[in-house]
């Protein structure tokens, strides 16, 4: 069978795995201790998607039909709902044997992922796991989900930096024919309390002249993290610094492990995807969307929901304020979409900013007053442009007789501009400002959803609005 090519898409990856389902479920019958032989050249991931595509009652047969080592691969790459289901289904001795060939990150993941579905199964899996990997995973496990030492492996390349360079490129090599399979590019130094030293590339170490020492090689400027710090930490140091691993120690500076780029990658869309569902106005949620239940979808977004509906009932209230002005100008009533759709929209693009802004730390909570300073005249020029547009539509459509004539157009077009140009003022002062306030009090800036920024736009903007209408139209209409 050939492998799909990396640049043939996921589409092309689904498709494939589709046609390929169906002759491993014709082997799996006929010829089972041939299947490891076919796919030896498929990747993992490919391999992955092709079990999704089996029956659900069959993908532990196929894994079992794959070498250890390969079928550990495999189901790294499997969605969690459908790993879990596998590790239920196989023996306990056999799920057992998967995991312990997995790295101990995602051993550690995939037992945290299976304990929250079958805790007591996740019990007896690990209880099979040989003692020095179990106590290892037991170590991982012990730490914050989201934290670095949740996402550390403790497969790393580190030397003793007394070592001259052959040997401890004959160190790397045991390492490597050891089947350490993650962090090899980077090598740590340490001394002899197991304190980070140093830190140099592998090309850096195979380019060294011979017989010199490790420590006079090594970088002794080491960026590292603590295990208690946030994942999103981690995330901006491998960005800004362009990290293949970030070393995590101990308060006494003891290398326990590494969070390799692969990991990060996976924080990073996580964090994404996270801040897009809030910015939907919605919590987020926490498994993929066809996995989600229908309760969950249910409760993730009724709550904004409801909320939002409930700011939206004070947009009555404003018009009933003013209820005698539009009895007279029933006119007005014509541009309310208009005013309020440019004051959330204005709004709305001011939070993308400023969330954004944030979460790449461009802008901190102390920098309010400049981001402020900055909204309000690019705000207010905004508004202006609108309301020129405004204007001149209210104009045109008088001059073109597209409406019934009215015998004050020139000053209904003149509320509108003046609405307009404040209505897009405060909402892109309100949106700017309404991330540094969730974030002052606690909260996620993401949680300054456009939704949300949009309702608070949309009841201010009705205010502004018929305030402008009542002072310019005031002796003509009433």
């Amino acid at each position: 069978m050939t492998p799909p090519h990396p640049s043939d898409g996921r589409d092309a990856t689904h498709s494939v795995a589709a046609l390929l389902a169906p002759d491993i479920l014709v082997m799996l019958d006929e010829e089972p201790e041939n299947v490891a032989l076919e796919v030896e050249e498929v990747h993992p991931a490919d391999l992955a998607d092709v079990a999704e595509a089996l029956p659900k009652e069959r993908v532990a047969e196929f894994l079992s039909a794959l070498p250890a080592a390969r079928a550990a691969d495999v189901l790294e790459y499997l969605n969690d709902e459908l790993r879990s289901d596998v590790l239920e289904a196989m023996s306990t001795r056999q799920a057992a044997e998967l995991v312990t060939q997995m790295t101990p990150d995602d051993r550690a993941d995939v037992l945290e992922a299976l304990a929250e579905e079958n805790e007591e199964r996740a019990e007896e899996i690990l209880e099979q796991i040989p003692r020095e990997a179990r106590e290892e995973t037991e170590r991982l496990l012990a730490y914050e989900p989201y934290s670095a030492g949740g996402l550390m492996t403790t497969e790393f390349v580190s030397v003793p930096e007394a070592l001259t360079v052959e040997e401890a490129l004959q160190r790397v090599r045991a390492m490597a024919r050891a089947e350490r399979r993650e962090a090899m590019y980077t090598v740590y130094t340490t001394d002899e309390a197991g304190r980070l030293r140093g830190v140099l590339s592998l090309r850096e170490l195979l380019a060294a002249p011979e017989g010199a020492r490790i420590a006079d090689l090594a970088w002794s400027e080491v960026v590292t993290v603590a295990p208690t710090a946030e994942q999103e930490e981690v995330a901006r140091l491998t960005s800004n610094y362009g990290f293949v691993a970030v070393p995590v120690v101990d308060a006494e500076r003891r290398l326990l492990g590494v969070v390799t780029v692969d990991d990060v990658i996976g924080v990073i869309e996580e964090e994404q995807t996270e801040d897009v569902q809030k910015l939907g106005g919605m919590e987020a949620i926490d498994e993929p969307y066809l996995a989600a239940s229908f309760w969950t979808m249910i409760r993730k977004r009724v709550g904004w929901l409801a909320a939002l509906f409930v700011g939206e009932l004070f947009t009555a209230t404003v018009m009933q304020q003013f209820e005698d002005e539009l009895k007279v100008a029933v006119v007005l009533t014509l541009f309310i979409p208009l005013i309020v759709s440019s004051g959330g929209n204005s709004g709305s693009q001011a939070t993308s900013l400023v969330i954004r802004a944030m979460a790449l730390q461009e802008v901190r909570l102390r920098d309010w007053w400049k981001v402020a300073r900055r909204e309000l005249p690019t705000g207010l020029t905004l508004g202006v442009i609108l309301g020129v547009i405004g204007v001149f539509r209210v104009l045109l459509w008088e001059w073109l007789g597209l409406w019934r004539p009215q015998p004050h157009y020139q000053l209904v077009a003149l509320t509108v501009g003046i609405a307009v140009m404040g209505v897009v003022t405060f909402g892109s002062l309100a949106g700017s400002m309404l991330p540094f306030l969730l974030r002052r009090i606690g909260f996620d800036p993401a949680s300054a959803s456009a939704p949300f920024v949009a309702t608070l736009v949309d009841v201010t903007g009705l205010a502004i609005y018929f305030l402008a209408a009542a002072l310019v139209l005031r002796g003509t209409l009433l």
